[in-house]
């Protein structure tokens, strides 16, 4: 069954929140310092519960199997990305290249699900 075009871009558009809020999340975790400071605890827990709310309405209409592996595609990217801008984390050719190929993995679930 297909649903319509309006729905499958919407779900898309969802999980990429979803996605976005991963990183959030993820970054909150970081700064949280092991959950001990309150304040970034509390965004953390938010991102956490918005980031899983989104993907939980995104799989109601894409595969479980792409979906999970955009979000934490996602995720996964845009925290290493983050982290080598802001956060000084190390960046070398071969962390950049596994950056690229995994994106061109997001973007290619993307397009085989159409």
């Amino acid at each position: 069954m297909r649903l319509p075009r309006a729905a499958g871009t919407m779900s898309w558009v969802i999980l990429f929140v979803a996605g976005v809020m991963e990183v959030f999340w993820a970054l909150m975790l970081k700064q949280s310092d092991g959950l001990t400071k309150p304040a970034y605890t509390a965004a953390f827990v938010i991102g956490l519960v918005v980031s899983m709310g989104l993907l939980s309405q995104a799989i109601k209409v894409l595969p479980v199997g792409t979906a999970y592996a955009v979000w934490t595609g996602i995720g996964a990217a845009g925290t290493a990305i983050f982290g080598m801008l802001w956060l000084d984390e190390p960046r070398d050719a071969i962390k950049l290249v596994s950056l690229v190929l995994l994106i061109a993995g997001i973007i290619g679930l993307r397009l085989s699900a159409e």
